[in-house]
């Protein structure tokens, strides 16, 4: 089977039996017996139901004899008249109530289904690379699992209480057609039932292909449309609104077009089963007519003709109707279960330990690595940090220094070599329990669109408010939190964005020594800040490191001079090591590195002092730096 890429909405890649095998289960979930004795007592009240659906023309066709006999007493003709009219009403009534509790009992099994799915797709997703997460298409796989989850529930119970009970209730139609009438009412309601259904899967087959073009266009407009609304600010920067807006209709005018002929596809099918179920109507009617007329049958018999033709109509319509939601349903769910059987790229070995913290100790083995096997970004990189100390990597951009964080956390897995910490080599323990020992402050710090208090009790859910606050402190956000309106309580916006960069960070920072770990990797952590939040931000991380194992990957050299060791990649391999002085020593490629920085820093002093900063000569005078 073709492995799904990342955000496709790859419908139909599965099978639809496949798909359908997949969700059976759901409806029989393992150790729920209450839900088992859900699915039981539905189907019994199902049973019910059609046997009093069934019952319902016998009593109309015994009262309609009634009435219309002349040779009977009046008074005790009307009076089993009427009791059969009050029967039929009865019947009708039955056949209603017992099919609501039908639905209001299997309700819990559907939904809870619904559920289950949900959370283990969701799980499922959290599960995957981050190599998939980096290429994934969000919008687009938000909508797939949207639809899947609708799907769902539509396919359980349309395939459970329409099309079982349906050929059912057309099986006991039949019998009672031989049984009251003969077999040619019975013949003629067969070739009307198979009429039906063929037209039914040829017309559902040829709207199946235009639902699939709906869903590809609806997955692709809302995928425009989530990308463009989360990019609202370079969307205004270069001033695309009308580029955007037109990228979103060119999308939304294919799903017009495939929804227009859905439309049109619906009305043949309407007209296409009218005209079938019309014809089979009229020919048992005639037949029943003629019997009336030769004396054979009586009034009665052709009002429980036409009444058991007119409920036949109901479960045919489902059919039709079942068939349609089925398989669209069916197209749905295909989508989410493509995305369950995305592999993981990443995962534990069976019955891998929990990592067991230590002092938090660090060590690279010999460790390559590459994206693509014809672009190596890591060769044979070796170093240990030892618990307690700081080791800061640095580099030119592109030498592969976030690549050792991302290995690290076990994001990806080494092409070579290993990787170990406290002496236990990463592969071999949880990903989970590893992660736990581990914290991170990236450079582009994203928070999550809820409260200030929720984002840095992340680090630690579990964490009381005290402890939060304490946190907080310690990052120096405090006092600019306690300064907002609400407190704690303020909202921070989608990715954080009613944060300054230098807020976020501070955020980021109390997040992590909120969790506490024993080694921490500091990811470009002040790259993107100006001088002075720089300086403000270095101090907060210099108590969060103080006591913990920290590997400092940096742009800005200046924020590294402290470090125990500092190894300089270049091209994938470590082109010097040693403390800062003693790399300036060396006028190697660190030292090229140091100078050209300090240059920059200094025409970028000069510029501000001269108030020129933002001229177009200061742009000329930092690429002359450079």
């Amino acid at each position: 089977m073709r492995r799904l890429k990342p955000g496709e909405a790859a419908f139909g890649e599965r099978g639809q039996w496949d798909t359908l095998k997949s969700l059976l289960p759901y409806l029989w979930p393992d150790g729920r017996t209450d839900l088992k004795v859900r699915v039981v007592l539905a189907m019994l009240l199902l049973i019910v139901s059609k046997l009093v659906t069934i019952a319902a023309p016998y009593a109309f066709k015994h009262a309609t004899d009634l009435l219309a006999a002349k040779d009977n007493p009046a008074a005790s003709a009307f009076a089993v008249a009427i009791f059969m009219v009050l029967a039929y009403g009865v019947a009708r009534i039955g056949m209603v109530v017992f099919a609501q509790l039908r639905d209001a009992v299997f309700a819990k099994v559907g939904q809870r289904a619904v559920r289950d799915m949900s959370f283990r797709t969701f799980q499922h997703l959290h599960n995957l690379s981050l190599k998939f997460h980096l290429s994934r298409r969000t919008g687009g796989l938000s909508r797939i699992i949207s639809r899947g989850t609708a799907g769902i529930d539509t396919v359980l119970r349309f395939s459970l209480f329409n099309t079982i009970p349906t050929a059912f209730e057309i099986l006991l139609v039949c019998g009672v057609m031989v049984v009251s009438f003969g077999w040619l009412y019975a013949l003629i309601v067969l070739l009307t039932v198979i009429a039906y259904v063929g037209f039914t899967y040829w017309a559902t087959e040829w709207r199946i292909n235009i639902r699939r073009t709906m869903n590809e266009a609806d997955t692709d407009a809302n995928t425009k449309a989530v990308d463009s609304l989360l990019n609202f600010e370079t969307v205004k920067y270069f001033g695309n609104e009308r580029l955007e807006a037109e990228r979103y209709d060119k999308s939304m005018a294919i799903y017009e077009k495939a929804s227009i002929k859905t439309w049109i596809s619906l009305s043949v099918l309407n007209a296409g089963q009218a005209v079938i179920y019309s014809i089979g109507l009229t020919a048992v009617m005639l037949l029943s007519a003629f019997a009336i007329q030769s004396g054979q049958a009586t009034i009665g018999d052709l009002v429980m003709v036409n009444a058991l033709m007119i409920q036949l109509y109901m479960p045919l319509n489902f059919i039709g109707s079942s068939y349609r939601e089925i398989k669209q349903g069916l197209i749905d769910v295909d989508g989410m279960f493509t995305v369950l059987d995305q592999s993981q790229d990443i995962s534990d070995k069976p019955g891998a330990p929990d990592f067991v913290p230590g002092a938090g100790s660090v060590a690279f083995e010999n460790v390559s690595f590459a994206y693509d096997a014809e672009r190596p970004i890591l060769r044979g990189i070796s170093f240990s940090i030892p618990a307690g100390k700081t080791v800061a990597i640095v580099g030119p951009s592109g030498a592969g220094k976030s690549t050792i964080s991302r290995l690290l956390f076990r994001f990806y897995e080494v092409s070579g070599g290993r990787i170990l910490v406290d002496g236990q080599d990463i592969r071999e323990v949880t990903q989970e329990s590893l992660r736990r020992a581990l914290g991170m402050v990236p450079q582009d710090t994203v928070l999550f669109n809820d409260t200030v208090r929720y984002n840095i009790r992340y680090g630690r859910p579990q964490a009381s408010d005290a402890e939060v606050e304490q946190a907080a402190r310690l990052a120096q956000i405090h006092d600019f939190v306690q300064s907002l309106p609400k407190g704690y309580e303020a909202l921070v916006g989608e990715r954080g964005l009613k944060l300054s960069g230098g807020e976020k960070q501070r955020v980021s920072i109390a997040r992590t020594i909120l969790k506490g770990p024993p080694i921490l990797v500091l990811d470009e952590a002040t790259s993107a800040l100006d001088t002075f939040t720089e300086q403000e931000i270095q101090t907060a991380l210099r108590q969060v490191s103080k006591n913990r194992t920290t590997l400092v990957i940096a742009h800005r050299l200046s924020t590294v001079v402290d470090a125990d060791e500092i190894i300089v990649l270049d091209k994938g391999v470590i082109a010097e090591r040693g403390t800062h002085a003693a790399l300036l020593r060396k006028k190697g490629l660190y030292a090229r590195l140091w100078n050209r920085q300090q240059e920059a820093d200094e025409a970028r002093r000069k510029l501000a002092e001269a108030g020129e900063a933002s001229s177009p000569e200061a742009g000329v005078a930092l690429m002359n730096a450079k």
